[in-house]
């Protein structure tokens, strides 16, 4: 999903339903298999600090300075290590304001990010939409608002939020929000090139938009078939914040696609924390026939059932295309890319939609993915070749 440069958080992988076809609990074949392990060590400094938080507000629960510090805290420790347990440690933090019909702004801003990531994507829209009614200039708001509608494919509507924008944001963060628009939209080389000339003109723009912008540029490149851009602007981004989960999923996938899994392999040995990250790290291992692969399968199998016992809102993408790739189960990878696709229209969502329908020879959802491409207007050199095979 595309990210958004926020003081506190960012947009990034989201999660949603498990369809009842995959509810089955897994049952572990033994009592010392581990199924998951806990987000962070007690000994962690963060740990503790958001403990003595934690202890704090239950002292005083009515103290909302405290509750929305706690929560975005969470938010971004979910954000940094694509962990979704955080985000409902944060929704626990806002537990007193969570069901008001009109709560206070910051718990608004936090309640939307938070069901954005459960994909309750109608829900998020109308706590922002309520943001802005408050204040027409609220920024933030605004790109969020067109970030999640973008998602949703509603192009016309997240255009509109971007131009609000072009009065109340930075030159910089407004016109990525444009040219991010733009380049699913019909303008892929031409957003790239201007964005990327723009930033050009910007050194003193601050690490983490400048890590934001680059992050998009690398996108916008590999869907243009750019290369030699797509990888420096991908390790430069890297090179400013090396454990940015959203960009390293992106760099894995990008490796993946151009037949360097060793690669993959040594940028992710250290982190498998998510189950996104851990997903492409098997990947590679497939692609290098690797002894250690069936473990890890079995590992994400278990870290899936994990959260359907837990009632988390497993992301179907990963889910499906765990089930297309690893599982070898194309018919039930399909089931999961067309609910999917119901909630997010992203390429990469598109994509996957496009790999379960060949893969079962579902020519009715390839020719609707095959329409929507044309009438969208996006360009994606990967969803191109794919479609050149049917």
């Amino acid at each position: 999903m595309p990210r958004i440069f926020c003081t506190f958080l960012a947009f990034t992988a989201s999660w949603c339903l498990v369809t009842a076809a995959m509810a089955v609990p897994y049952l572990p074949q033994s009592d010392t298999q581990v199924l998951e392990r806990l987000p962070f060590a007690p000994t962690d400094p963060s740990a503790r600090e958001l403990r003595a938080l934690r202890e704090e507000l239950a002292r005083q629960p009515q103290r909302l300075d405290l509750a929305v510090e706690i929560a975005r805290r969470y938010t971004e420790l979910g954000r940094v290590r694509g962990d979704p347990r955080f985000a409902g440690y944060a929704q626990a933090a806002l537990a007193n304001w969570w069901e008001q019909s009109e709560p206070p702004s910051e718990v608004l801003l936090l309640r939307a990010t938070l069901r954005q990531r459960n994909h309750d994507f109608d829900a998020a829209l109308l706590d922002l939409a309520a943001l802005i009614r408050r204040n027409p200039r609220d920024g933030q708001a605004r790109l969020t608002r067109a970030t999640v509608l973008q998602v949703q494919g509603n192009y016309a509507a997240a255009a509109a939020e971007c131009t609000a924008l072009r009065r109340l944001a930075p030159e910089l963060v407004w016109a990525a929000c444009s040219y991010g628009l733009a380049s699913v939209n019909g303008r892929l080389r031409e957003s790239h090139d201007a964005l990327h000339a723009l930033l050009a003109r910007q050194p003193q723009v601050s690490p983490e938009i400048r890590a934001w912008v680059l992050s998009m540029l690398a996108e916008m490149a590999a869907r243009a078939g750019l290369d030699d851009a797509a990888e420096a602007h991908f390790r430069e981004a890297l090179a400013i914040d090396g454990s940015d989960h959203y960009l390293l999923n992106a760099y894995a996938d990008w490796l993946l696609d151009h037949g360097r899994p060793a690669q993959v392999v040594k940028l992710l040995t250290s982190r498998q924390g998510s189950d996104a990250l851990l997903l492409r790290y098997t990947l590679a291992l497939k692609a290098m026939n690797s002894p250690e692969l069936a473990a890890h399968v079995e590992q994400l199998r278990a870290r899936f059932a994990a959260s359907q016992l837990r009632g988390d809102r497993v992301h179907q993408r990963e889910q499906a295309r765990f089930t297309l790739e690893l599982l070898g189960d194309p018919q039930a990878a399909l089931t999961l890319a067309r609910e999917n696709w119901t909630v997010q229209k992203e390429l990469p969502d598109l994509r996957l939609l496009v790999e379960t329908s060949l893969a079962t020879r579902d020519l009715a959802t390839l020719a609707s993915a095959r329409q929507w491409l044309a009438q969208a207007r996006s360009e994606d050199v990967v969803i191109n070749r794919l479609l050149r095979q049917d």
